[in-house]
């Protein structure tokens, strides 16, 4: 029951494996940031009759830090990731069941468990060991397609943009594989994406991470390590996340947002007067510096109470 802990809403201190996360995490995203960056600039961004108030145009001391699991996306991405796998014959109908049960504890509660994360990032290492990291990039370009792009939330990928408009880099911040992350922060013309690290040689899984999870205090080292790198200047900065685990990440920045948030995190928003934003009602929680295009997606966005389990073939 320790594991509970990370359900409190009080701040927890980073652990030399969350800072060791975190840079692994940031390391990452660095190398495979400049191939996405290039992508980014070849597609000319819309032009709107409505100047945003926030971001600030040009300020590239700023960047934007966005959660993926129900902040950009509907559900999780290592379920979806899961599924696409099943597909592919990775693993059995049972363990598809388990990754669903996780999915919908996800989806009716609104939280993440940390048994439930946990047990997903084991079945996900034990699944991979052994697979070329490149055969599992690969193999996420297709998963994207099937499972995901039908799942982000069209007001939140509006306020990307916007930061993107005006210039800034915009990275997704997830516990999902970085390898994964990368896929859909390039598919959405992001920057690129801090995720969790596993641990690789000679190309091949080995089963292990790299520190820890990103997840709670590791989010916040990754952006921490990252925003000196690129020597950003975090009181400009923007994080966006639905979830109270990300606490320590939204506290990091001078605008931080709560986007589809939980009831902790909405009420730890509301007592530091943070941006609300939430897109499964289509109602406007906040108008003040929200670019007028974010809430074009509000009506379309919405979540399905539970998910249909696959059944075993006969």
């Amino acid at each position: 029951m320790a594991a509970l802990g990370w359900l409190t809403p009080r701040r927890r201190s980073a652990t030399a494996r969350s800072v060791l996360a975190g840079e692994a995490s940031a390391e990452a995203a660095r190398k495979s940031s400049q191939e996405l960056e290039e992508l980014a600039l070849e597609a000319a961004p819309d032009v709107t009759d409505q100047e945003p108030v926030f971001p600030v145009l040009g300020d590239d001391k700023a960047a934007a830090f966005f959660d993926l699991d129900n902040t950009v996306m509907q559900g999780a991405a290592l379920f979806h990731f899961g599924r696409g796998l099943y597909k592919r014959k990775f693993f059995e109908t049972r363990d598809l069941a388990r990754f669903a049960w996780q999915q919908a504890w996800f989806r009716l509660a609104g939280v993440e468990d940390p048994e439930h994360m946990q047990d997903a990032r084991d079945s996900a290492l034990s699944i991979v060991k052994g697979h070329r990291v490149s055969e599992l990039m690969s193999i996420g370009e297709e998963i994207y397609d099937e499972y995901m792009a039908e799942r982000i939330w069209p007001g939140t990928r509006a306020l990307a943009q916007a930061h993107l408009d005006a210039g800034q880099k915009v990275w997704l911040v997830t516990a999902a594989p970085v390898e994964i992350a990368t896929v859909i922060a390039r598919r959405l013309g992001l920057t690129g994406a801090l995720g969790t690290v596993a641990e690789s040689v000679d190309g091949v899984y080995t089963g292990k991470l790299v520190g820890e999870p990103l997840h709670g205090p590791a989010k916040a080292e990754a952006v921490r390590a990252l925003a000196a790198a690129e020597g950003l200047d975090l009181s400009r900065c923007a994080a966006y996340s639905d979830s109270h685990n990300d606490i320590p990440m939204l506290s990091l920045v001078g605008h931080p947002y709560a986007i589809n948030p939980d009831a902790k995190l909405r009420k730890h928003a509301r007592n530091l007067d943070w941006r609300l934003r939430d897109y499964r009602t289509g109602r406007k929680a906040a108008k003040v510096g929200i670019p007028a295009a974010a809430g074009v997606g509000a009506v379309a966005g919405g979540t399905a109470a539970a998910i249909a389990l696959h059944r075993r073939r006969r």
